[in-house]
Order: structure tokens, then C-alpha cells, then sequence
């Protein structure tokens, strides 16, 4: 049991040492990571338009 209490204390005793983000630098991280998300997706459908549009040609004039 005192495994136990002694790694709850270091838990505690770390989680001192935490720096959080201040409210600004979150904003923008979340702001980024949402702009990152969209092109990526952008990017990611049109390639999918493009292949199944290439694929589709190329099946049917065959």
C-alpha cells in the first residue's frame, strides 16, 4: 500500500511543475490545428475527385 501513496505523492509533486498554455497560445494552436485539418482534407478530396475521375475514364474506354 505504500507503492501506492508514494507514487500518488509523486504524481502530485510533478504535476507542480506543469506550465499550461496561457488562454491566447491555445486559441491559437486550436486555430491552427483546425486551418492544418481543413487543407488537408481539401487537399485529400481532390485527389479522391481526381483518381476516380481518372479511374472512371480509363475504365470506360477500354
Amino acid at each position: 500500500m505504500s507503492k501506492i501513496t508514494e507514487y500518488f505523492k509523486e504524481v502530485y509533486a510533478e504535476s507542480k511543475n506543469i506550465t499550461w498554455p496561457t488562454r491566447r497560445q491555445a486559441l491559437f494552436f486550436t486555430i491552427a490545428v483546425l486551418a492544418i485539418s481543413i487543407l488537408i482534407a481539401y487537399y485529400l478530396g481532390l485527389l479522391d475527385v481526381l483518381f476516380s475521375t481518372g479511374l472512371s475514364k480509363l475504365l470506360l474506354n477500354r
